[in-house]
Formats: structure tokens, sequence, C-alpha cells
């Protein structure tokens, strides 16, 4: 596939992000059933936009869209942090557990205001010829 073809996404040099849209992806995908992701849509050229999108059904197939997870745009350290709230439930009766969940949903809103603040300078993209490096741009 020539390099400049408009399907190929190593032409990628810089995807600009919304750290919202980071931190939310990465936050929806540990709290809901389904996978949230920075998606960047073909055609593809140099600087491109990624912005959010929720799905059950992966069709990277069917459309040419790449995917980025959010854990790869995020600093491993701040990733690592994200509050668990399902080992406390475990063990809580129902009266405490309400009280985890406000603390919990607390604690979230706690690290997504870190987390906005952690976006890495670089992510890979997989492509059909490999790992491709591209930069990350932020907005706002």
């Amino acid at each position: 596939m020539p390099a400049d073809d408009d399907d190929d996404p190593s032409t990628i040099r810089s995807i600009a992000v919304s750290p919202d849209d980071v931190v939310d992806a990465y936050a929806y995908s540990q709290e809901n059933p389904g996978e949230a992701v920075l998606r960047i849509t073909p055609p593809f050229h140099g600087r491109m936009r990624a912005r959010i999108h929720v799905y059950r059904v992966d069709d990277t197939e069917l459309t040419g869209a790449v995917h980025v997870r959010p854990a790869d745009v995020i600093e491993p350290a701040v990733v690592s942090e994200y509050p668990d709230l399902e080992s406390e439930l475990d063990t809580a009766d129902p009266d405490e557990a309400s009280r985890l969940r406000k603390r919990h949903a607390e604690a979230v809103r706690a690290w997504q205001e870190r987390a906005r603040e952690a976006i890495v300078d670089a992510v890979g993209l997989e492509t059909d010829a490999g790992r491709h490096e591209v930069e990350i741009k932020r907005l706002g």
C-alpha cells in the first residue's frame, strides 16, 4: 500500500485529542459494559483528530478506523491509580454499599482531574505494517 494512500494509517504523524475524551473513555470502560476508545477514521492524513467512540462490536475491519485505547494515552502510573469499587463492594453490607458508591464517584472525579494532566506525548498505532508511533496533541 503506498504511503500516501488515504486508507493507510501510517501516514498519520499526529493525533489531536481532547483530554476530556481520553479520561471519559477510560472511565466509561471501567464502569460500563462495552468499550470506549479514541477513534480515528479514514481518510487518513498527517494530522488527525481522535474522538471518543463507544462500541460493543469492533467494526474496524469494516470501517478502516483505528482505535486507540485511552489507557495508552494516559501515563501508566495514573492509569494504575484508577479507583476500584468492586473489591470494596464485595465485602460491604447494603447500607455501606451506598456510601461506597458515593465515595467512589468522588474518587473517580478526582482521578479524572489528575488524568487530564497526564496525557502522554506519543502513542503507537497498530497498522498492517506494524506499530507506528504518532505524536499526541492536546486540544483545549
